[in-house]
């Protein structure tokens, strides 16, 4: 078990824009950077239609559920509102904005 918890992280909720090229995403990333809203982007250019008209929120996930890129990602985020560079997956291109990260409590407590 102590194993495991070395290398287990807890579940993570992101939001998302996904694009189909890369182009598409830096101008969206630089939008952010301006200041624009992110769930008004997501609207707006995310290609993902299960997910767009919600702000692009996705469902809580934990390690192994995501493309590994777009995980890798997501869990290199440190606190709420951090928003990643465009990230390549097989789907395409995703921006990636923390909502809620658990942190990792010690292992007596896990």
């Amino acid at each position: 078990m102590k194993e495991y918890y070395k290398t287990w992280e807890p579940n993570i909720t992101v939001s998302h824009i996904l694009v189909e090229d890369e182009a598409t995403a830096k101008e969206v990333k630089a939008k952010l950077d301006k200041g624009a809203k992110f769930a008004d982007l997501a609207k707006e250019y995310s290609t993902d239609t299960t997910t767009a008209e919600n702000g692009g929120l996705l469902d809580a996930f934990g390690p192994g559920e995501m493309d590994e890129a777009f995980e890798k990602a997501a869990y290199a985020l440190k606190k709420k509102g951090d928003i990643s560079a465009p990230v390549k997956s097989s789907y395409g291109y995703h921006i990636i904005q923390l909502e809620n990260k658990t942190e990792k409590t010690s292992f007596e407590k896990e």
